[in-house]
């Protein structure tokens, strides 16, 4: 089921709905963030449709005057895949490929998509499968038909069973073994982070795309893969770093998403428990992303609902050499954006108030690298004294280069 693949790129439509907890403005960010997702699993956008409703209609999500004009768009221009911005139900779903007979994916199934593709242990695509099954089994249809010949024979089949509830018994039966192995495997990754001992734990985490794994190459010298797409790391890796003559271990994590599925906030447990049990969070931001507030506001939503939000943190805003500042003119009375903002003005606002320290870099350039290590360095010490309170006079910082080092921890 989760067999990495080559993907030729397949035409697609997107399809997104205006409602009275969603304007416009915010709409089109959202699909810029699905189109973005589109292409990192494979598919290039054709076009978008957006509708003006209360709420999604219960039937088909947009009206039934849209749905035909989809249909009619779909068929015309050959299109192969329609993806809907929010989850759809079951009925939602199974009316839609009624009446449109394409391939139709929420925004939820596109992103366990990359999930899968994206998986490489054997931990992660535990994790992924899991949720893909769990996304999947309340809307078991004929697509399931074949999985019957995977637990056939006599007597395996009871009186009077359907074949799709035969498929479902099957996908229980499934879920349940998963649920056991992560079990086993959350055992010994608990297992691991205890045997790390005492030394301190940093984890860097953040909305995808936001340079983390690139922070990580730049600081421990390692090569975590980094690319620029959405999820580029499922997988969490932890290094050994050393900043002057400070040793600690710094943790690469799952970067986070709006309307992130709850399937995967589930299945990524143990994931989230190296964000549980990090005595330092370096919280990564896009500064030049023009909705990076947004993206911080739910990253800090996540924490929060993993009990994580209380941790010491450091706020890192990444990507200051794609930073970009349109000035705009004094006369000009249409509404300002972020784009208005320089980046001096953005350090003399909330940022200079916030109860947590910041710093400006660009990860890539290693632009106001010192001043981050040196921030990391401070934070990580007054950890490091209150565990060992009596060696804290060891720990002068020194900027050498020359002394610092990494290696491999998992």
């Amino acid at each position: 089921m989760l067999e990495k693949k080559q993907h030729n790129y397949e035409k697609a439509v997107l399809v997104g709905v205006v409602t009275q907890n969603q304007d416009e403005d915010k709409l089109q960010e959202y699909m810029d963030e699905l189109e973005f997702l589109a292409f990192t699993a494979g598919a290039t956008v054709d076009r978008r449709f957006t509708q003006k409703l209360t709420q999604p209609d219960s039937k088909t999500f947009v009206g039934s005057g849209k749905a035909q004009e989809i249909k009619e768009y779909v068929k015309e221009n050959e299109i192969g895949t329609i993806i809907f911005d929010d989850e759809l139900s079951p009925s939602q779903l199974k009316n839609l490929e009624k009446e449109i007979e394409v391939k139709i994916l929420d925004r939820t199934n596109l992103i366990l998509d990359i999930f899968a593709q994206r998986a490489q242990t054997s931990y992660a695509r535990t994790q992924v499968e899991l949720a893909q099954y769990q996304y999947l089994l309340p809307r078991l249809s004929k697509m399931w038909s074949h999985l019957d010949k995977q637990k056939g024979g006599i007597g395996m089949r009871g009186p009077g069973e359907t074949e799709i509830e035969t498929d479902r018994r099957i996908i229980r039966d499934r879920i349940s073994l998963l649920k056991d192995k992560l079990k086993i495997i959350d055992k010994q990754m608990a297992t691991q982070r205890n045997n790390r001992g005492k030394v301190v734990r940093a984890a860097l985490v953040g909305y995808t795309n936001v340079g983390k794994s690139t922070l990580m190459n730049a600081i421990s010298k390692s090569d975590v893969f980094a690319e620029n797409k959405l999820f580029a790391t499922l997988d969490t890796t932890v290094r050994k770093v050393v900043i002057g003559n400070l040793p600690f271990l710094l943790t690469d994590t799952v970067g986070f998403i709006r309307k992130l599925p709850t399937q995967l906030v589930e299945s990524f447990k143990s994931t989230l428990d190296e964000v549980r049990e990090a005595d330092l969070l370096i919280h990564v931001v896009d500064i030049s992303h023009e909705s990076f507030e947004d993206h911080i506001e739910s990253v800090n939503h996540i924490l929060m609902e993993i009990n994580a939000h209380q941790k010491p943190m450091i706020m890192v805003f990444n990507k200051i050499d794609d930073f970009s500042y349109e000035k705009k003119d004094e006369d000009d009375l249409t509404p300002g954006s972020n784009k208005n903002v320089s980046l001096d003005e953005w350090k003399k606002t909330w940022m200079a108030k916030s109860k947590h320290p910041a710093v400006f870099i660009s990860a890539l350039t290693k632009e106001n690298f010192p001043e981050m290590k040196r921030l990391v360095y401070d934070e990580v010490m007054k950890i490091h004294i209150s565990r060992f309170p009596y060696n804290d006079f060891l720990f002068e910082y020194f900027d050498n280069d020359e002394n610092e080092a990494s290696e491999t921890e998992d």
